[in-house]
């Protein structure tokens, strides 16, 4: 009797035993479960953090490649338009040479033609006053004119602005030269020494210049040469030759000189004329 209920309760106290672990085994391990999804939950915060970061620092740097390709981009805009405005001013500047060398060509041809012009017309006056003596008249070029210097051996009595005969004869030859040719301008410059003069005239400048005056009378009364063309001057003794310190120096300073010169309105024109 006391053996068959006994085996019954040691059933239902097992049974009771059994049923108490199984949830404590479940609880644990749900526990454990859940600490194990806690870790990863903050496994993978911590990870979408370093992401969230990264991706922060993404933009920075997307933000500073763009600024960067604005920057570039404009400074390359800015170097089309410098390089198309050095185009330009290149283009100008050859343009402007180019201007340049055809007006110092024109201007060179002008001078060639001028100083062409210059040898013809000392080779006329050398061919026409031919029969006069070196010590009497010469016939030479300065500074891109041609110079008749007259001795006054030549020309004048001493002290006197009355042209001799002989002087008459001269500058006959001379005027015919200038009427044939009508585009030779003519200085006609009176020069004397430096002793003072006495007589009719006042002092050497008064000499001078009535000397240069009775040449420009014979010139345009005695032979047509047009008077437009004829300037006269006097330059007393200022404008020397030779020392005036010896006889033969003194008697190259007492001299007449008509300087001839073609043209140059074209060439004046031109050099007056403004670059541009």
């Amino acid at each position: 009797m006391n053996k068959k209920i006994y085996t019954p309760v040691v059933i239902v106290v097992f049974a009771l035993l059994l049923g108490s672990c199984v949830p404590t085994r479940k609880y644990k391990e749900s526990q454990m479960a859940l600490q194990s999804a806690r870790n990863d939950s903050a496994l993978l915060a911590a990870k979408v953090s370093t992401l969230e970061s990264n991706v922060s620092q993404l933009k920075g740097q997307i933000n500073d490649l763009n600024a960067q390709v604005s920057d570039l981009t404009n400074k390359t805009g800015q170097l089309s338009t410098d390089a198309a405005n050095k185009q330009s001013q290149l283009s100008k500047s050859q343009a402007e040479l180019q201007t340049q060398q055809q007006r110092l060509a024109h201007l060179q041809a002008l001078m060639d033609q001028q100083q062409k012009a210059t040898q013809e017309i000392r080779q006329k006056m050398a061919d026409a006053l031919v029969g006069f003596k070196s010590n009497e008249l010469s016939v030479s070029i300065k500074n891109g004119k041609v110079y008749v210097s007259l001795q006054e051996n030549l020309l004048f009595p001493s002290g006197s602005a009355v042209v001799n005969p002989k002087g008459k004869v001269a500058l006959g030859k001379l005027a015919a030269v200038l009427n044939s040719n009508p585009d030779i301008t003519v200085d006609i410059e009176g020069h004397t020494d430096s002793i003072p003069i006495r007589g009719r005239y006042k002092d050497n400048w008064d000499l001078s210049t009535a000397r240069a005056n009775s040449i420009v009378r014979i010139l345009t009364q005695d032979y047509s040469v047009d008077p437009v063309r004829v300037i006269a001057s006097g330059h007393s003794l200022y404008d020397p030759v030779q020392p005036n310190s010896s006889p033969e120096g003194r008697a190259l300073n007492r001299r007449t000189e008509i300087i001839l010169s073609p043209k140059l309105d074209e060439l004046y024109k031109l050099l007056e004329t403004p670059d541009t």
